[in-house]
């Protein structure tokens, strides 16, 4: 059985609960006398750059690529509000927390480096030759002389 104190990422990757920070406020939105009543918005805070549970190059490529979604002190806030109870809508925080971490897990492939095909640098420098001599035919004809 998983150990409740950790948020399983990936087979390899955990995130301890006691890293989370949540804070709840109310709602907006339709939901009548509930959303006037209850607080079940949920505000996630998770300090990314202050981060050891994460593996150094998970952890830099996740600010590479997600540092729009950071504040000033490096902590990475997601908000819901799509459920109408406090527990979903914590659920809903910690899944979307995972997708984050687990899109940048893995490292990307590096990029090698491919020529175009003989075919294609052809058809381009035909295209280029129809286009010189369509300009060339709008030209006035040179006079001699």
């Amino acid at each position: 059985m998983a150990d409740p104190s950790l948020i399983v990422v990936t087979p390899r990757l955990t995130i301890p609960r006691r890293e989370l920070k949540f804070s709840f406020i109310r709602s907006s939105g339709p939901g009548g006398q509930n959303v006037n009543k209850v607080n079940s918005k949920a505000v996630l805070r998770w300090p990314v750059a202050k981060n050891r549970s994460l593996p150094d190059g998970v952890r830099s490529r996740f600010i590479e690529n997600h540092f729009r979604r950071l504040n000033d002190r490096g902590e990475l806030i997601l908000k819901s509000q799509r459920y109408r109870d406090q527990g979903r809508n914590i659920e809903d925080c910690i899944q979307r927390l995972c997708e984050l971490v687990r899109a940048v897990a893995q490292p990307p492939r590096p990029r090698r480096k491919t020529r175009p095909p003989r075919r294609a640098k052809e058809t381009r420098l035909q295209s280029k030759r129809v286009q010189s001599l369509k300009k060339q035919q709008r030209r006035p004809p040179q006079s001699e002389g």
